[in-house]
C-alpha cells in the first residue's frame, strides 16, 4: 500500500519576477509563467494521475487551470497548500523576508501570520488525506515553497531550520513514494 506524490511548485508569477514574497495574496502569472504552465501539462501528463490537488490561492490554481485545461483529471483546491502566511509581510520584497524566515519556524509573523511549524502541521494533515484516498494512487501536488519545504521535512526528515536559511531551488518537480 503506497502514495506516489508528485509535487510542483506553481509558475512563475509577476511577483516572483519583482522579487516579492506573495504569501497569501492572491498573486497572478507572468507571461513565462502561463507559458511554464502549459509546459508542465505536457511535462506531466494528465493521464498520469488520480487527482491533482493545489493551493486554493489564485497563482496555484491558474497554475493547474492552464496546466490540465480540457482533461479530465480531478482538480481539488485545498486551503491546507497554502503558501506560509506572511501577515505584515505578505507582499514584502523576499530580500526582507529572508532575513526573518528563520524567526518564524515556531513564532508566526507579526499580523496574524503563521509560522513554518504551522505549515508543516496544515501539510501533514494533508498527507494523511491523501494516503487514505489515494491509496495505491499517483497524485500531483501544486503550491508554493513553504509547502515543499514541509514535505522534506516530513519526508526526507530534512531540518525545517536548514531549508528556510537555504536559497529555493527550483526544478521540474520532486517525487515520494509513500508506504
Amino acid at each position: 500500500m503506497t502514495l506516489e506524490l508528485v509535487y510542483e511548485t506553481h509558475s512563475i508569477t509577476e511577483d516572483n519576477e519583482a522579487g516579492i514574497a506573495t504569501g497569501w495574496l492572491p498573486g497572478r502569472l507572468s507571461p513565462q509563467g502561463r507559458a511554464l504552465a502549459a509546459e508542465l501539462g505536457r511535462r506531466r501528463p494528465a493521464s498520469g494521475f488520480a487527482a491533482v490537488h493545489t493551493s486554493d490561492l489564485a497563482r496555484a490554481v491558474e497554475t493547474a487551470t492552464i496546466a490540465y485545461a480540457g482533461s479530465d483529471v480531478p482538480l481539488h483546491l485545498d486551503a491546507r497548500l497554502r503558501e506560509c502566511d506572511y501577515g505584515t509581510l505578505n507582499g514584502a520584497p523576499v530580500a526582507e523576508l529572508a532575513r526573518v524566515r528563520r524567526e518564524h519556524l515556531d513564532e508566526p509573523f507579526p499580523g496574524g501570520g503563521q509560522s513554518y511549524r504551522q505549515v508543516v502541521e496544515a501539510t501533514a494533515d494533508l498527507l494523511e488525506d491523501l494516503r487514505r484516498d489515494h491509496d495505491g494512487q499517483r497524485v500531483l501536488v501544486i503550491a508554493h515553497s513553504a509547502n515543499r519545504w514541509a514535505l522534506q521535512h516530513l519526508l526526507e526528515g530534512v531540518k525545517l531550520e536548514h531549508l528556510v536559511d537555504a536559497p529555493f531551488d527550483w526544478r521540474p518537480g520532486w517525487e515520494w513514494t509513500i508506504a
